[in-house]
């Protein structure tokens, strides 16, 4: 496994994240596809074995029961000051049904405050290492959000702070409270970029870069798409609802994509997904791509693309049929 620091921060990770959305209560949540406890296991002891130090996970995902299991499961398997684990907040917190409750979603203070101490409860760990707010609150006033995910920090229950998917005059707006009033700026951004949805390059990369921000991409395999040829489908696929609204209005343009990434690997004899990693890998400012994996043999592949360099042939072949597409991943 190779190592980096977390954007300018000290903190080292792995290459590679786990996405932890894969592991929850299948029948909880809006996630019939995910793994319980027992199915989980060998997933995540073979990733902490082959290296993987970060763990993603958000209190939102199978309604808090990924939190659950990637606790227990890590406590198990090493020491907690040998792992980093991340989770997030804005979505709703409640394990126990899909109705919105008042003050139970959001960035506002009490929303906060409330959720770090339900996901450390879950998590059975005192603090996170990475505490993110998952999209920007429009009905709380930045200046509150950033004030309470400040004294998050300094009460220990997180060591920094990062953010995910938003525009990037609000990240720069949110960026310039905290630095304005001394309180803790977030570290890293958690967007949206893969082959097929580059749209992170115009705005939000350039200012992660000029900031120090690292960058931790969600879906860089887009999902499953970029993983096999075009119009294979997987259970996943069949009842992801939002991977359909993330790329279904553009799976004619992005097929072609996924056409050559099916070339180069086939050139190369590897799996796709290790061509479509690399990409990411190799884009400046990326400190460590979010990857899922159901089974060990996909978390061996997505290790094995830390080892390819694409030739600059390579990469103009992979970039050159890509479309501008809309804005998407913020909701």
């Amino acid at each position: 496994m190779k190592f980096t620091k977390l954007g300018s921060t000290g903190l080292d990770i792995s290459r590679l994240c786990l996405g932890c959305m894969t592991f929850g209560d299948p029948e909880a949540g809006t996630h019939p596809w995910t793994l319980g406890e027992d199915d989980s296991r060998p997933i995540i002891k073979h990733a902490v074995e082959k290296g993987i130090n970060f763990f993603d996970t958000a209190n939102s995902y199978s309604a808090g029961t990924s939190e659950v299991i990637v606790g227990r499961l890590l406590k198990e398997m090493t020491r907690r000051d040998e792992v980093v684990i991340a989770t997030k907040v804005f979505h709703s917190q409640s394990m126990l049904d899909d109705a919105q409750k008042p003050n139970d979603r959001g960035l506002s203070r009490k929303a906060i405050m409330t959720a770090i101490d339900q996901s450390l409860t879950r998590l059975g760990t005192d603090y996170v290492d990475l505490y993110q707010i998952h999209r920007w609150d429009y009905h709380t006033p930045i200046e509150e959000t950033m004030e309470a995910l400040h004294d998050v920090v300094k009460s220990g229950k997180a060591r920094y702070i990062g953010a995910s998917s938003m525009y990037a005059w609000q990240f720069a707006k949110a960026q310039h409270v905290a630095a304005s009033n001394g309180w803790s700026r977030f570290v890293s951004m958690q967007n949206h970029l893969n082959l097929v949805y580059r749209e992170e390059e115009r705005e939000m990369i350039p200012l992660c870069i000029d900031q120090g921000v690292g960058i931790i991409p969600w879906s860089p395999m887009a999902r499953g798409r970029l993983t096999r040829p075009h119009g294979q489908q997987t259970e996943r696929t069949k009842t992801d609802v939002a991977g359909q609204s993330f790329y279904q209005r553009t799976e004619a343009e992005d097929s072609r994509v996924i056409d050559v990434v099916e070339q180069i690997a086939r050139e190369r004899s590897v799996p796709m997904a290790q061509i479509a990693l690399a990409w990411v890998l190799a884009r400046q400012g990326v400190s460590a791509p979010i990857v899922g994996a159901s089974k060990k043999g996909q978390l061996d592949d997505l290790i094995a693309a830390l080892k390819i360099e694409l030739s600059e042939d390579e990469v103009s072949r992979l970039e050159a049929p890509y479309v501008p597409h809309a804005v998407s991943g913020f909701s």
